[in-house]
């Protein structure tokens, strides 16, 4: 099994970042890459699609207000892996609460693809994904 993460400071506190990012249906809100995400089955399932038409689904797994993380698989996705699981934190950094880090990381199985290319794919969604995230809060 692959795995990758990535963590970005981002200038907001953890409260803040959470209440943007923390709900599962809350991508288009800070994520280009998905434009449009509906929530399924009470929200437990958000069917995501990407700026070229492409359907993403993925099922929340695990939720946890109080330490700012949600972990979710993904069902059904255009991607050249299996057994995908992620999670994405928010961390407090202590002595500040102008900021927060935010952590994104990924386990999965390359699927008619190397494991490198696999990890540089998530690699670079999450990397993309959280730089969004900074400039959306840094507007």
């Amino acid at each position: 099994m692959a795995s990758t993460s990535v963590s970005r400071i981002v200038p907001a506190s953890p409260d803040t970042v959470w209440n943007l990012i923390g709900g599962f249906d809350a991508l288009p809100d800070w994520l280009p890459y998905i434009p449009e995400s509906t929530a399924l089955e009470g929200g437990r399932v958000r069917r995501l699609t990407n700026p070229e038409g492409g359907i993403i689904v993925e099922r929340l797994l695990a939720f946890n207000e109080a330490e700012r993380h949600y972990s979710y698989a993904i069902l059904e996705a255009p991607f050249p892996v299996n057994g995908y699981v992620s999670t994405i934190r928010v961390h407090a950094v202590p002595g500040r609460d102008d900021i927060a880090e935010v952590q994104w990381s990924g386990r999965f199985n390359p699927d008619s693809t190397t494991e490198d290319e696999a990890v540089a794919f998530f690699t670079t969604i999450y990397r993309d994904g959280l730089d969004a995230l900074h400039t959306a809060l840094a507007a």
